[in-house]
């Protein structure tokens, strides 16, 4: 059930628009009016004494000075007669005009302005008193009748704590308080929404609500249910995937929680830029340490050297195993594009790894760190072979190019415990290598001989590639017929 948009108006200004307010209610007419003479009615703002509402009750018929008709509006295209909405589509309510002025919509029907336009007035036989009959249709959606009924009740009794129990009662409500003008109602139902969780359907009601409210009462749900700002959500991710390397000490459970939401998210564009800008950074963190840590500049005595040059690679390793985590987030994604390109850029960065694997002092400070090295260049080198990223020739030959040597170093100066992630990349280099022209792939096969082992067999992946390499070395040279035709 949705509320008919009211012209909801200040009480400066209620007055003047009564006849513009009536005019816009289609639903409600006003049949019958008693036309006796009786004193000017109270300004719509103006509200009984405490003794005269406590004096009056909801649907007391014998003291109602006004008898309302609840119906069903058949007219609406919702409409569909059962034998149970028959029979409960139609109540007489039995009011008192004194107590609906405190509703703004039933005030301005009661005015005398309004009235003074009416001209068909009747006598009410059943007594003496002069009763003004009116008309509400509501719409036919579920239940219905009986939320009007509770809100016509509530300008009696003004309980709101104990009508308003839950969010869903509360936008039950709201939208006959808001047809009928009970700003108080409104302002109950708003506040308590306000303040209570919402399940997922409860928020889309509310959502779909708002456009009815004006700006002052739906500021708080407003500010609830829509961002402040267009890069709201990339600065949200910033800061789970900051946090999610940085401030837990437990990062493991952390990091698979952010990378499901990162896996659930609407936007992989949003994701995309995020990553990347983890990336950059974790990466820059990385080279700094490593070329701090590969040149060096003595300063103090020795043992602050030292100290220095522990926290270099312990930065590095920890910023490592960051990097390690976004590349595979990327790769997860597919958007790992922008830094499988940085990754095949890093000539100087491999250098400074190289020196750095090349001597024996990293392996008591940081014995994982080659590690996850290798395994930030075998997961990106494994996208690109494997199609998850497409990489153009310059790139597939520049990351070959640039980390072959860093493989090699490790192999000659790592532990043994290594071997099945170095052989995992050599393959990986190797099916790159398929994939570039036959000059390229002449250069790099070349550097690759230090893959071979004692046992030629133990090396087949080694040998398929030399092979592939001369039977297309062995093809005539370049087949023009192809293209003449």
């Amino acid at each position: 059930m949705f509320p008919k948009k009211r012209q909801r108006t200040t009480a400066a200004c209620r007055s003047s628009s009564t006849l513009a307010t009536i005019s816009s209610l289609s639903d409600v007419t006003l049949t019958e009016i008693s036309h006796n003479p009786r004193p000017s009615s109270p300004m719509p703002d103006d509200r009984p004494s405490p003794a005269a509402e406590d004096a009056l009750h909801y649907n007391d018929a014998a003291t109602a000075d006004v008898v309302l008709r609840l119906f069903i509006d058949a007219s609406s295209p919702l409409y569909s007669a059962t034998a149970d909405s028959v029979s409960n589509s139609d109540l007489h309510v039995y009011l008192h005009s004194d107590v609906l002025r405190r509703s703004k919509y039933f005030s301005a029907l009661l005015s005398d302005r309004w009235i003074g336009h009416v001209h068909s007035p009747e006598h009410s036989s059943s007594s003496n008193r002069d009763l003004f009959r009116l008309n509400l249709g509501v719409a036919p959606a579920a239940g219905s009748i009986q939320l009007h009924l509770i809100v016509l009740e509530l300008l009696y009794t003004n309980d709101f704590a104990a009508a308003v129990d839950s969010a869903s009662t509360a936008l039950d409500l709201l939208p006959v308080a808001l047809e009928l003008l009970f700003e108080e109602c409104v302002r109950w139902c708003v506040d308590f929404l306000e303040a209570v969780p919402w399940t997922e359907e409860e928020e889309k009601r509310v959502v779909r609500l708002i456009p009815f409210l004006s700006e002052k009462e739906s500021k708080e749900l407003v500010a609830r249910v829509w961002p402040s700002g267009e890069d709201s959500c990339e600065a949200m991710l910033q800061g789970l995937i900051s946090s999610a390397m940085n401030s837990y000490g437990n990062t493991a459970f952390v990091k698979a929680f952010v990378g499901k939401i990162l896996r659930d998210l609407s936007s992989r564009e949003t994701a995309k830029r995020v990553l990347e800008k983890a990336f950059r950074k974790s990466l820059k963190t990385v080279k700094e340490s490593l070329e701090d840590y590969s040149s060096p500049v003595f300063r103090g005595d020795q043992n602050e050297t030292e100290a220095i040059q522990r926290l270099n690679l312990h930065k590095a390793s920890t910023n490592g195993k960051h990097l390690l985590w976004l590349v595979e987030r990327m790769i997860e994604l597919r958007v790992a594009d922008v830094a499988v390109r940085e990754w095949s850029e890093q000539a100087g960065f491999t250098a400074d790894l190289q020196r750095a694997f090349g001597d024996d002092a990293w392996r008591n400070i940081v014995p994982g760190l080659p590690a996850v090295i290798l395994r930030c260049t075998c997961r990106l080198a494994n996208a690109v072979s494997a199609g998850t990223i497409l990489a153009s020739r310059q790139v597939r030959r520049k990351l070959v190019q640039d980390w072959l040597p860093v493989l090699l170093v490790c192999k000659d100066n790592v532990s043994p415990s290594n071997k099945s992630l170095h052989l995992e990349l050599e393959q990986t280099f190797l099916r790159i290598i398929s994939t570039l022209p036959m000059s390229d792939a002449q250069e790099l096969l070349q550097r690759c001989l230090s893959f071979s082992t004692r046992n030629v067999e133990d090396c087949p992946h080694l040998v398929t590639a030399f092979n592939t390499w001369f039977r297309r070395a062995a093809r005539p040279l370049k087949p023009y017929s192809l293209f003449d035709q």
